[in-house]
Protein backbone atom coordinates (compact mmCIF):
# COMPACT_ATOMS: atom_id res chain seq x y z
CA UNK A 1 0.00 0.00 0.00
CA UNK A 2 0.94 3.37 -0.65
CA UNK A 3 1.49 6.27 1.76
CA UNK A 4 1.77 10.05 1.30
CA UNK A 5 1.19 12.54 3.74
CA UNK A 6 -2.21 14.71 4.49
CA UNK A 7 -3.74 17.05 6.02
CA UNK A 8 -6.59 18.12 8.45
CA UNK A 9 -8.89 20.71 8.12
CA UNK A 10 -8.86 21.62 12.25
CA UNK A 11 -7.11 24.00 14.62
CA UNK A 12 -4.27 22.25 16.47
CA UNK A 13 -6.37 23.00 19.42
CA UNK A 14 -8.61 20.18 19.00
CA UNK A 15 -5.52 18.08 18.82
CA UNK A 16 -3.96 19.37 22.35
CA UNK A 17 -7.34 18.85 23.84
CA UNK A 18 -7.83 15.32 22.73
CA UNK A 19 -4.32 14.35 23.60
CA UNK A 20 -4.35 16.06 26.89
CA UNK A 21 -7.91 14.25 27.69
CA UNK A 22 -6.13 10.79 26.40
CA UNK A 23 -3.17 11.46 28.31
CA UNK A 24 -5.65 11.93 31.37
CA UNK A 25 -7.30 8.62 30.33
CA UNK A 26 -3.69 6.54 30.31
CA UNK A 27 -2.75 7.66 33.96
CA UNK A 28 -6.27 7.00 35.32
CA UNK A 29 -5.92 3.49 33.93
CA UNK A 30 -2.34 2.83 34.44
CA UNK A 31 -1.36 2.10 31.14
CA UNK A 32 2.79 1.97 31.22
CA UNK A 33 3.62 1.29 27.39
CA UNK A 34 1.41 1.47 23.50
CA UNK A 35 2.73 1.59 20.09
CA UNK A 36 1.70 5.33 19.63
CA UNK A 37 1.95 8.52 22.11
CA UNK A 38 -1.35 10.41 23.23
CA UNK A 39 -0.64 13.05 20.33
CA UNK A 40 -0.25 10.39 17.91
CA UNK A 41 -3.04 8.75 19.10
CA UNK A 42 -5.15 11.80 19.21
CA UNK A 43 -3.78 12.65 15.05
CA UNK A 44 -5.54 8.68 14.36
CA UNK A 45 -8.69 9.62 16.02
CA UNK A 46 -9.28 12.93 14.33
CA UNK A 47 -8.11 11.40 10.91
CA UNK A 48 -10.79 8.96 11.38
CA UNK A 49 -13.23 11.17 12.31
CA UNK A 50 -12.60 14.36 10.21
CA UNK A 51 -11.62 13.09 7.49
CA UNK A 52 -13.53 9.42 6.72
CA UNK A 53 -9.80 7.59 6.61
CA UNK A 54 -10.47 3.82 6.78
CA UNK A 55 -9.11 1.59 9.34
CA UNK A 56 -6.85 0.15 6.72
CA UNK A 57 -5.69 3.65 5.89
CA UNK A 58 -4.53 4.66 9.04
CA UNK A 59 -3.13 1.32 10.14
CA UNK A 60 -0.73 1.38 7.18
CA UNK A 61 -0.13 5.66 7.70
CA UNK A 62 0.18 4.66 11.25
CA UNK A 63 2.51 1.62 10.81
CA UNK A 64 0.43 0.07 13.32
CA UNK A 65 -2.50 -2.92 13.22
CA UNK A 66 -6.15 -2.59 12.31
CA UNK A 67 -7.34 -3.99 15.39
CA UNK A 68 -4.92 -1.53 17.13
CA UNK A 69 -6.60 1.53 14.98
CA UNK A 70 -9.79 0.11 16.13
CA UNK A 71 -9.50 0.25 19.71
CA UNK A 72 -7.24 3.07 19.46
CA UNK A 73 -10.17 5.22 17.83
CA UNK A 74 -12.89 3.51 20.26
CA UNK A 75 -11.39 4.69 23.36
CA UNK A 76 -10.89 8.11 21.91
CA UNK A 77 -14.40 8.00 21.08
CA UNK A 78 -15.48 6.85 23.84
CA UNK A 79 -13.49 9.72 26.15
CA UNK A 80 -14.93 12.81 24.02
CA UNK A 81 -18.46 11.13 23.97
CA UNK A 82 -18.48 11.25 28.34
CA UNK A 83 -17.38 14.60 28.11
CA UNK A 84 -20.16 15.80 25.94
CA UNK A 85 -23.26 18.15 27.68
CA UNK A 86 -26.43 16.63 28.43
CA UNK A 87 -29.50 18.51 27.50
CA UNK A 88 -29.89 19.82 30.96
CA UNK A 89 -26.41 20.78 31.01
CA UNK A 90 -26.62 22.45 27.45
CA UNK A 91 -30.43 24.75 28.43
CA UNK A 92 -28.06 26.17 31.21
CA UNK A 93 -26.28 28.39 27.70
CA UNK A 94 -29.12 28.09 25.52
CA UNK A 95 -31.52 30.24 28.43
CA UNK A 96 -28.99 32.78 27.81
CA UNK A 97 -29.87 32.71 24.57
CA UNK A 98 -32.67 35.24 22.91
CA UNK A 99 -33.94 32.15 21.04
CA UNK A 100 -32.59 28.90 19.32
CA UNK A 101 -33.87 26.78 15.88
CA UNK A 102 -34.27 23.35 16.25
CA UNK A 103 -33.84 21.23 13.33
CA UNK A 104 -33.30 17.21 12.37
CA UNK A 105 -30.93 15.71 9.90
CA UNK A 106 -30.20 12.19 8.95
CA UNK A 107 -26.96 10.53 8.98
CA UNK A 108 -26.30 8.08 6.40
CA UNK A 109 -25.76 4.18 7.10
CA UNK A 110 -24.39 1.18 4.79
CA UNK A 111 -26.42 -1.40 7.33
CA UNK A 112 -29.35 -1.76 5.83
CA UNK A 113 -29.52 -5.64 7.35
CA UNK A 114 -31.61 -4.31 10.42
CA UNK A 115 -34.15 -3.41 7.57
CA UNK A 116 -37.46 -0.70 8.30
CA UNK A 117 -36.27 0.98 11.82
CA UNK A 118 -33.54 2.32 9.84
CA UNK A 119 -35.20 3.77 6.63
CA UNK A 120 -36.33 6.92 5.90
CA UNK A 121 -39.17 8.00 3.78
CA UNK A 122 -38.40 11.76 3.46
CA UNK A 123 -34.92 11.00 2.76
CA UNK A 124 -35.54 7.39 0.77
CA UNK A 125 -32.24 5.82 2.51
CA UNK A 126 -31.08 4.57 5.47
CA UNK A 127 -29.37 6.58 8.12
CA UNK A 128 -30.04 7.89 11.47
CA UNK A 129 -32.09 10.66 12.83
CA UNK A 130 -30.27 13.26 14.87
CA UNK A 131 -31.84 16.74 16.32
CA UNK A 132 -29.81 19.81 16.55
CA UNK A 133 -29.95 23.10 18.58
CA UNK A 134 -28.60 26.27 17.13
CA UNK A 135 -28.06 29.68 18.49
CA UNK A 136 -29.52 32.84 16.71
CA UNK A 137 -25.83 33.12 15.02
CA UNK A 138 -26.01 29.45 13.30
CA UNK A 139 -23.66 28.09 15.79
CA UNK A 140 -23.76 24.57 16.98
CA UNK A 141 -25.27 23.92 20.82
CA UNK A 142 -26.39 20.52 21.12
CA UNK A 143 -26.73 17.13 19.15
CA UNK A 144 -29.04 14.60 20.46
CA UNK A 145 -28.43 10.80 20.94
CA UNK A 146 -29.32 9.09 17.19
CA UNK A 147 -32.28 7.15 16.41
CA UNK A 148 -33.21 5.43 13.62
CA UNK A 149 -33.76 6.77 10.65
CA UNK A 150 -37.60 6.23 10.28
CA UNK A 151 -38.33 8.35 13.74
CA UNK A 152 -40.17 11.72 12.71
CA UNK A 153 -38.47 15.00 13.92
CA UNK A 154 -41.03 15.95 16.08
CA UNK A 155 -41.36 12.22 17.48
CA UNK A 156 -38.05 12.51 17.95
CA UNK A 157 -37.92 15.88 19.59
CA UNK A 158 -40.65 14.85 22.23
CA UNK A 159 -38.57 11.47 22.81
CA UNK A 160 -35.44 13.31 23.54
CA UNK A 161 -37.26 15.82 25.99
CA UNK A 162 -36.35 18.98 23.86
CA UNK A 163 -39.84 20.74 23.68
CA UNK A 164 -40.63 19.77 27.31
CA UNK A 165 -36.82 21.43 28.37
CA UNK A 166 -37.63 24.81 26.57
CA UNK A 167 -41.15 25.10 27.43
CA UNK A 168 -40.38 25.10 30.98
CA UNK A 169 -37.37 27.52 29.93
CA UNK A 170 -39.88 29.65 28.32
CA UNK A 171 -37.43 29.94 25.68
CA UNK A 172 -39.28 30.83 22.08
CA UNK A 173 -37.66 28.02 18.89
CA UNK A 174 -37.98 28.20 15.51
CA UNK A 175 -38.73 24.96 13.50
CA UNK A 176 -39.77 24.00 10.20
CA UNK A 177 -43.02 22.18 9.00
CA UNK A 178 -41.61 18.66 10.70
CA UNK A 179 -42.62 19.97 14.08
CA UNK A 180 -46.37 21.06 14.03
CA UNK A 181 -48.51 20.62 16.50
CA UNK A 182 -45.29 20.27 18.79
CA UNK A 183 -47.09 23.10 21.03
CA UNK A 184 -45.20 24.98 23.73
CA UNK A 185 -42.86 27.68 22.40
CA UNK A 186 -42.02 25.99 19.25
CA UNK A 187 -42.77 28.26 16.67
CA UNK A 188 -43.06 27.00 13.09
CA UNK A 189 -44.55 28.49 9.70
CA UNK A 190 -48.18 28.46 7.77
CA UNK A 191 -49.07 25.42 5.97
CA UNK A 192 -51.28 25.52 2.68
CA UNK A 193 -50.51 26.66 -1.07
CA UNK A 194 -53.22 29.87 -1.13
CA UNK A 195 -51.98 31.81 2.03
CA UNK A 196 -52.86 35.06 3.11
CA UNK A 197 -50.50 37.77 2.10
CA UNK A 198 -49.38 38.30 5.51
CA UNK A 199 -48.64 34.29 6.26
CA UNK A 200 -46.59 34.39 3.30
CA UNK A 201 -44.13 37.34 4.90
CA UNK A 202 -44.01 35.32 7.75
CA UNK A 203 -43.20 32.06 6.52
CA UNK A 204 -40.80 34.38 4.68
CA UNK A 205 -39.46 36.12 7.81
CA UNK A 206 -39.18 32.33 9.53
CA UNK A 207 -37.09 30.50 6.76
CA UNK A 208 -34.20 33.91 6.78
CA UNK A 209 -34.01 32.38 10.75
CA UNK A 210 -34.30 29.11 10.15
CA UNK A 211 -31.68 29.13 7.26
CA UNK A 212 -29.14 30.29 10.20
CA UNK A 213 -29.24 26.53 11.32
CA UNK A 214 -28.38 24.94 8.43
CA UNK A 215 -25.02 26.54 9.12
CA UNK A 216 -24.86 24.14 12.01
CA UNK A 217 -25.75 21.26 9.70
CA UNK A 218 -22.86 22.33 7.79
CA UNK A 219 -20.90 22.24 10.58
CA UNK A 220 -21.94 18.73 11.92
CA UNK A 221 -21.46 17.36 8.50
CA UNK A 222 -18.32 19.20 8.07
CA UNK A 223 -16.87 15.91 9.78
CA UNK A 224 -16.68 13.76 6.68
CA UNK A 225 -17.27 10.54 8.74
CA UNK A 226 -21.16 11.41 8.74
CA UNK A 227 -20.80 11.39 5.19
CA UNK A 228 -21.41 7.38 5.32
CA UNK A 229 -21.05 6.00 8.41
CA UNK A 230 -20.21 1.94 8.31
CA UNK A 231 -19.95 1.37 11.52
CA UNK A 232 -22.68 -0.35 14.21
CA UNK A 233 -25.45 1.86 14.54
CA UNK A 234 -24.97 1.63 18.57
CA UNK A 235 -22.14 3.38 18.20
CA UNK A 236 -23.32 6.24 16.28
CA UNK A 237 -24.72 8.29 19.55
CA UNK A 238 -20.86 8.22 20.86
CA UNK A 239 -19.55 9.63 17.16
CA UNK A 240 -21.97 12.18 17.41
CA UNK A 241 -21.12 13.31 20.98
CA UNK A 242 -17.30 12.66 20.10
CA UNK A 243 -17.90 15.39 17.64
CA UNK A 244 -20.05 17.45 19.33
CA UNK A 245 -17.38 17.51 22.16
CA UNK A 246 -14.17 18.48 19.93
CA UNK A 247 -16.64 21.16 18.49
CA UNK A 248 -16.54 22.94 21.84
CA UNK A 249 -13.20 22.46 22.43
CA UNK A 250 -11.86 23.92 19.61
CA UNK A 251 -14.12 26.50 18.59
Amino acid sequence: MLVYPSSIDLSSRALRYLAGQLTSRRQEIGTRWRRLTPGRQALLALAHLRCGDTYAQLAAGFGIGVATVYRYIREAVEVLAALAPTLAEAMETIRAKAFVILDGTLLPIDRIAAGTPYYSGKHKRHGMNVQVLTDPFGRLLWASPALPGSTHDLTAARQHGIIENLAEAGLKCWADKAYQKAGGTIRVPFRGRRLKRWKRRHNSSHARIRRLGEQAMATLKGWRLFRKLRCSTNRITDIVKAVLTLHHASS
